[in-house]
């Protein structure tokens, strides 16, 4: 269901998207009301679901993480119990940072990480393969990025 929200609640969430770590007094400022109805309305969008988290963007070569595929997996029967016993066995692949049931030649694009080229072969072949259910697979090596945003276009 659509949640109902006015124009002081998209501008709360185009900032929040912008800049989480904003202090409330901040963005009270920004948006015009004061503090205190500035958090009712930002605890409001988090009790309906609106706001789900806030959490750090990591530059993932920073850390190590020099390799990003995106993989389209195919199971062997695409029926209620096989997806059950996918999705919980990729849930427990921290190098699978995204996972997408989709339309079209595969039946899930997943997004993995792993320092490098041996390290991301290990991970297919000791885990991703390993799940009972996976019929087959194709990957793409991401070689840039040229836009990664997590800011959604309001309507």
């Amino acid at each position: 269901m659509k949640a109902k929200i006015d124009s002081i609640d998209r501008k709360i969430l185009e900032m929040l998207q912008q800049n989480s770590n904003i202090t409330n007094a901040q963005l009270a400022q920004e948006i015009g009301l004061s503090p205190a109805p500035t958090l009712e309305r930002v605890k409001k969008l988090e009790m309906q679901g609106i706001i789900k988290s806030y959490h750090a963007v990591v530059d993932m070569a920073s850390v190590g993480l020099g390799v990003s595929t995106f993989v389209m997996v195919s199971l062997k029967g695409h029926n209620k119990e096989n997806i059950d016993k996918f999705t919980k066995a990729i849930a427990n692949i921290p190098e699978v940072v995204e996972c997408h049931h989709v339309t079209g030649q595969a039946d899930f694009i997943l997004k993995v990480v792993a320092p490098d080229i041996p390290a991301y072969q290990n991970l297919l072949l000791e885990k991703v393969t390993n799940i009972e259910v996976v019929d087959n697979m194709q990957s793409t090596i991401i070689l840039s990025t040229f836009k990664d945003t997590h800011v959604i276009p309001l309507p």
